[in-house]
């Protein structure tokens, strides 16, 4: 059996197929192997910001995501009274070359399969293609699957990518000891809506603290509907003593967390109203692993989330899967197919995915709503300036955009 393609790549999410744009772009043979026989539009909103839509955008990408999302122009924090205390700038109304675009995490990935469909041809995905391991063989690598029907497949390639997700069997195989989730102490219940515009329509809101009896909320719209309505995303953040089921699409209840917001009645938005108004609610805890020393293995690697799955703080997980991506194809170029360009990789993303892992467990953009509860103790506050200086603020933020790879500054030379 000969090599089926250059390339092997496990798993069809936002990674796994903008490795594989990345690739036909560069040139260089794949397939994407996915274990559901169907990919269907599941979970709710994510945000890609404009390091990835940089990426996106060479790979002609964005204006079919354009047509699907909101480009988002601001982000805004408010306590849990509702008071406003700050609002930046972002994606293209702050000066990016490329927009933020907050979408529907399914709708991204179908849009993306569509994309390599339509570039690659049809057979450049195979579902039903459940990846149970994968070894160093030689000078190729081959990846092992099962199908529904118990069959199982071996795929011979240069490489493997890994790029299966929070439960990656190539993780697993790498470091069968690395125990549980780091978990943060926080659940997160999500959900999708549609509601009538806040704000402008356009803002990417943070609202409350994360301490005891009070929660944290992150709001924004996703999707403009003919009808003037949107489709609004929302997620709430409660410390709770058990971490939730690990699985994006595990069902949520209200009555576990909807204590914390049933005064949350502000003139911006109705949020308390919009969160009993929603149904299909999901539950998912806030965890993360502790970084890995190497992802990368002989001609074996990860990418994305199995490589490092990060608390979601920042909006930024989608993100660094999409420079990973971006960063492997390029290595190829480079060096070519094999391990020496993996080593590369792995040098270079396994430190910086690092860094943002930690910095969102302590010091993500968020922390300015923690920082006016301490100081305020939880109370309505008379005047911010009193509380926090502005120059304060925007150094927690700037100093989280530099550690994710996202200066306005950063960006523009890079595209130089």
């Amino acid at each position: 059996m000969s090599k089926e393609c250059e390339v092997a790549i496990v798993g069809a999410g936002n990674g796994g197929l903008t490795l594989a744009l990345a690739l036909h772009a560069a040139g260089i043979n794949c397939r994407v192997y996915e274990a559901v026989p169907e990919l269907k539009p599941l979970g709710v909103g994510i945000n890609i910001l404009p390091h990835a839509t940089s990426v996106l955008g060479r790979l002609a990408v964005n204006e079919a995501l354009a047509k699907i999302s909101i480009s988002t122009q601001h982000a805004a924090f408010f306590n849990q009274h509702g008071q406003h205390i700050y609002t930046e700038a972002l994606g293209t109304n702050a000066g990016y070359a490329t927009p933020q675009f907050s979408i529907h995490r399914g709708e991204l990935q179908l849009a993306l399969l569509k994309i390599v469909k339509e570039r690659l041809g049809d057979d450049a995905v195979v579902m039903d293609r459940r990846c149970v391991g994968a070894q160093n063989v030689g000078d190729e690598a081959h990846a092992f699957f099962e199908n529904k029907a118990g069959e199982k497949i071996t795929v011979k390639a240069s490489v493997v990518v890994s790029c299966d997700g929070l439960h990656s069997v190539l993780r697993k195989q790498f470091y069968p000891g690395e125990g549980a989730p780091h978990y943060t102490g926080i659940n997160m219940w999500r959900g999708a809506i549609t509601w009538k515009p806040f704000l402008d329509g356009a803002t990417f809101a943070r609202a409350g603290a994360l301490t005891a009896g009070t929660g944290k909320m992150v709001i924004y719209p996703i999707r403009n509907n003919p009808d003037g309505t949107q489709q609004l995303n929302w997620v709430a953040e409660v410390a709770s003593p058990q971490p939730a089921q690990r699985d994006w699409n595990g069902a949520g209840h209200l009555d576990d967390f909807f204590f914390a917001f049933k005064d949350w009645h502000f003139d911006w938005l109705d949020v308390a109203q919009m969160i009993e108004s929603t149904q299909g609610i999901l539950q998912f805890p806030m965890v993360d692993q502790d970084p890995l020393p190497r992802w990368t293995h002989g001609r074996l690697t990860l990418l994305g989330d199995a490589a490092h799955p990060m608390v979601p703080r920042g909006s930024n997980g989608a993100g660094q899967a999409i420079l990973d991506a971006d960063y492997l194809a390029a290595q190829f170029v480079k060096r070519g197919v094999g391990p020496e360009a993996l080593d590369a990789y792995d040098r270079e993303r396994v430190v910086a995915t690092g860094n943002v892992v930690l910095t969102n467990r302590k010091a993500p953009p968020d922390k300015i709503l923690q920082v006016v509860h301490e100081r305020t103790d939880g109370k309505p506050f008379d005047a911010i300036e009193n509380v926090i200086s502005i120059e304060e603020l925007r150094e927690i933020t700037s100093h989280y955009k530099a550690v994710a790879g996202y200066t306005l500054d950063g960006l523009t030379k890079k595209s130089i």
